[in-house]
């Protein structure tokens, strides 16, 4: 995906930065990651305050294959589809992306 329309729908938040990684790209804000792009998809950082939101909406929890076949589930979430033709709702999540990663303990 590219580096404008992502930086567009993160507009609500101000200034993001894209870096690479694991095969897709990390969406910063202030230095904390609220997002990925993974296969052209953005997926939005959840926790265990904002993830109910997500998953009421129809969000998907974005998932991979672990080295013991089983599924390891991350805590990021697909937008929903309604965001995507409304820049209010899509403020929304990015908001919520953002006050989980602020939630998140330091690494």
């Amino acid at each position: 995906m590219d580096h404008v329309v992502i930086e567009e729908m993160f507009a609500a938040l101000g200034a993001v930065s894209i870096r690479r990684m694991f095969g897709g790209k990390g969406v910063y804000h202030a230095g904390l990651i609220v997002a990925l792009e993974v296969g052209g998809e953005i997926l939005l950082k959840a926790d265990a305050v904002t993830a109910p939101a997500f998953e009421a909406a129809g969000a998907r929890r974005w998932a991979y294959e672990g080295k013991t076949g089983k599924a390891v589930r991350m805590p990021y979430w697909s937008i929903p589809d309604d965001a995507f033709d409304d820049p209010d709702l899509m403020a929304g999540w990015v908001r919520l992306a953002y006050e989980a990663a602020l939630r998140a303990p330091a690494k």
